[in-house]
């Protein structure tokens, strides 16, 4: 049995239970669906039909703008249209006046025996045909340039108009009721919606360390500020292969699914995600502090029994034990090395271990068993 003297380590038991392995990644929530509606036309704000937090059915009215500039325009086209049509019956009318010029010139030269009208004059009218029938084929396309002008400022009307495009909430509305939109290169956005808030994603970063061990359709639990004393479920759906690189480390974005039918969460709230990549049942656990623990030389002496060549008898012949220096450089190669005291005398196991969860780590190998006291440092003196 152990004496008193022992009471000057401590120990943990090596125990039988499962383990759950955890990646942490921390981020932010995001609506499944967001959409920007914008403005394509520039413009003064008439009415702005929404407000804030305002669920919208797709193709509700948001706002509309002031459209007496584009109705003007509408007018314009269509006198234009007009104007390039009256052309074209003008272009018809003159090349058929040419036409028949030049058929009655022909009809003198062969009745005259090919002697009149003249040369020249048969080569003008035909030139004469000629430039008329280019004239009504400048017309015909001016009246086309003009039809597709009508027909994008009267798109224009209907894009004074905006509409929702999806079933959602507002979420942000940038403009106020007469207030002049500007769209100039790009859209202006007017709007922020958000599809159904009752689900939502979770973008998380996960170190480059972490990212092999994640995988989509693991779960996951991960607690706002908003709630610090509740705890969330979501899962994988997405790791992403692009890197972001912020000072210097390297993370990949994973979207988690989260069900937020409670409405609690709010897009935008900063998130602790615990992934769990990995769970283990029944497994042989040691303490992590036994892993690192090693005996001081001092310790080694007082704990290696009195008579001289007993160390070497401890680790002879049983089980395929070792004298200590072997059992060290076993530990190098194919293992770790933790230390029992059995009847008062430190002795090195080599184990082989598996996964951790950061506090205790599996024993996959070596002559060791649940129950075990193992050396975890020494009680302060």
């Amino acid at each position: 049995g152990q004496d008193a003297m022992s009471s000057h380590f401590k120990t943990k038991e090596i125990t039988t239970g499962p383990l759950t392995i955890m990646v942490t990644a921390t981020g932010t929530l995001k609506p499944t669906k967001q959409v920007d509606v914008g403005s394509e036309l520039s413009g003064n704000l008439e009415t702005v039909e929404v407000q804030y937090n305002d669920h919208v059915k797709s193709g509700q009215v948001l706002a509309t703008l002031d459209g007496s500039r584009y109705e003007a325009q509408v007018m314009q086209s269509k006198a234009s249209l007009e104007s390039a049509q009256a052309d074209v019956l003008n272009a018809e009318a003159t090349e058929k006046e040419a036409q028949s010029k030049l058929d009655r010139l022909k009809e003198v030269w062969e009745l005259s025996g090919n002697k009149v009208p003249s040369k020249i004059e048969l080569d003008s009218a035909e030139a004469a045909l000629q430039r008329a029938k280019a004239s009504l084929a400048t017309a015909k396309a001016r009246v086309a340039q003009a039809q597709a002008t009508l027909k994008e400022n009267e798109t224009n009307i209907s894009k004074l108009v905006i509409r929702s495009p999806i079933d959602g909430i507002v979420l942000n509305r940038a403009f106020e009721p007469g207030q002049t939109v500007q769209a100039s290169f790009q859209g202006v956005t007017l709007f922020t919606l958000a599809e159904d808030l009752s689900n939502m994603e979770l973008h998380v970063d996960v170190d480059e360390a972490d990212v092999g061990q994640v995988k989509e359709g693991q779960e996951a639990t991960f607690t706002v500020d908003g709630y610090p004393d509740r705890t969330f479920n979501a899962n994988i759906t997405q790791v992403r292969y692009g890197a972001k690189t912020v000072n210097g480390v390297v993370t990949y974005e994973t979207v988690l699914d989260v069900d937020n039918s409670g409405l609690l969460l709010r897009p935008g709230m900063t998130a602790t995600a615990d992934i769990i990549v990995n769970k283990l049942e029944n497994v042989l656990l040691i303490d992590n502090a036994a892993l690192r623990y090693t005996p001081s030389e001092k310790d080694k002496a007082a704990y290696s029994g009195k008579k001289e060549g007993f160390f070497k008898k401890i680790f002879s012949g049983s089980s395929g034990a070792r004298t200590e220096e072997e059992a060290e450089d076993a530990g190098d190669k194919n293992g770790k090395q933790v230390w029992v005291l059995r009847d008062n005398i430190l002795v090195p196991l080599t184990i082989t271990t598996g996964l951790t969860d950061g506090i205790m780590t599996e024993v996959t190998g070596g002559d060791i068993k649940a129950g075990t006291q193992v050396i975890t440092g020494i009680e302060s003196e």
